[in-house]
């Protein structure tokens, strides 16, 4: 891959998360943006099958991605994932990628620890001056490495808090305009709650809340006043299994996700740029805490903020199972509409799971996500055989 600004590589990154062929509206289009939007990338297959649902899902080695009070729920007494997806593979970029490896480990019925990392590569890019002049290549990444903890609070509700290393890369020292770029460090928590009333026999209902990358904001040159948000978020979601009998049964999921982002300020007259700049100062300026409240009450439509996502999974044996699901994002907030299919297999400790982002769109308006796809491999270790604990 190759792109001639630094601003260039830091629009592609956007685009991970963002449409960029967002349809003509005449609602004013204000997307919520931070920094670091990998970390709002669905980085397991199963929950990428189910449309990039999983806050309250059965328990599996990804949940620290999603829920980590969901693991002392779990049935194995350790399990491990580790899942590649290419990325934006419908732009034609060939090196782009995402890799996320987790895991947890039971202490006791009670309680387990869980470690997790992604890991993202934006490929190579070549960087030049306004006036074409070579500056060199470079590889930008991002990557983000977290331990966390869980337990029971009673029989049915779970507690999960972690603790998130956040380091994103993008221009390895480049200078522009006389400013030198440096790689962007932040620390960042995870609190959240989960409730499962499912048994094997009958199955039930589960529901789950998440508040995720609550953390310090994110800076990329030395000016204290120039620092971006993380994708700091909420998210709650609630489950049903549905169980047919001793073979078969079906799980339903919906989880609501919104950013605690406030909305950035929209351009005013076009002749007062003095204005806009004054609107960006203040809009940059909330605190880290002010930022989360601020982000329900700073004048944009909230409904609209709030992202959608649908999923079901069909399983036969607790061996083969087949996904699909939907993720909705409105228009005027990034767009991101898409069905999404996946697949999984498991035999003893070991589990393969594949899902496939169904192309949408054509011509300038194709959803540049499509044909995303993501492989993982599961290893659930010390696996109980006596039903949920």
């Amino acid at each position: 891959m190759t792109r001639t600004t630094l601003r260039t590589a830091v629009l592609l990154l956007l685009c991970s998360v963002v449409n960029r062929t967002i349809a003509q509206t005449a609602e004013r289009i204000n997307v919520v943006t931070t920094a670091v939007p990998f970390l709002r990338i669905s980085p397991d297959a199963r929950a990428g099958g189910m449309g990039d649902v999983g806050i309250a899902t059965a328990p599996d080695a990804n949940a620290a991605f999603w829920n980590l009070a969901k693991t002392p729920f779990a049935q194995s007494k350790t399990a491990v994932s580790v899942t590649y997806t290419p990325w934006l593979r419908d732009l034609g970029l060939n090196d782009v990628y995402l890799a996320s490896l987790a895991g947890y480990y039971q202490l006791d019925e009670q309680q387990a620890l869980s470690l997790s990392t992604r890991y993202f590569s934006l490929g190579n890019i070549q960087f030049t001056d306004f006036a074409g002049n070579d500056l060199g290549s470079f590889r930008p990444r991002e990557f983000s490495i977290d331990f966390g903890y869980s337990r029971k609070l009673t029989d049915k509700l779970g507690l999960g808090v972690a603790l998130r290393y956040i380091n994103s890369n993008l221009a390895g020292g480049q200078s522009t305009n006389g400013v030198t770029y440096k790689a962007g460090n932040a620390v960042a928590g995870d609190v959240s709650l989960y409730h499962s009333n499912v048994s094997e026999a009958s199955g039930g209902f589960a529901w789950g809340v998440a508040l995720s990358n609550l953390g310090s904001k994110i800076a990329y040159t030395n000016d204290v006043n120039n620092k971006d948000y993380i994708p700091a978020n909420l998210g709650l979601g609630v489950a049903y299994t549905k169980v047919f009998d001793e073979t078969s049964k079906m799980t339903f999921a919906v989880d609501i996700n919104k950013l605690l982002v406030p909305t950035p300020p929209v351009p005013t007259d076009p002749t007062n740029t003095q204005q806009d700049s004054i609107n960006l100062v203040n809009y940059r300026s909330y605190g880290v805490m002010q930022s989360w409240f601020k982000s329900f009450s700073d004048g944009g439509n909230e409904f609209k903020e709030l992202m959608f996502g649908v999923g079901a999974e069909y399983s036969y044996n607790d061996q083969f199972m087949a996904r699909a699901g939907y993720f909705y994002e409105d228009k005027t907030k990034g767009n991101r509409k898409y069905f999404t299919l996946g697949v999984g297999v498991k035999y003893n400790v070991f589990g393969l799971n594949f899902s496939y982002l169904i192309p949408s769109g054509n011509g300038v308006n194709r959803n540049p996500l499509s044909n995303t796809l993501r492989f993982s491999l599961l290893f659930d270790l010390d696996k109980e055989n006596t039903g949920t604990k």
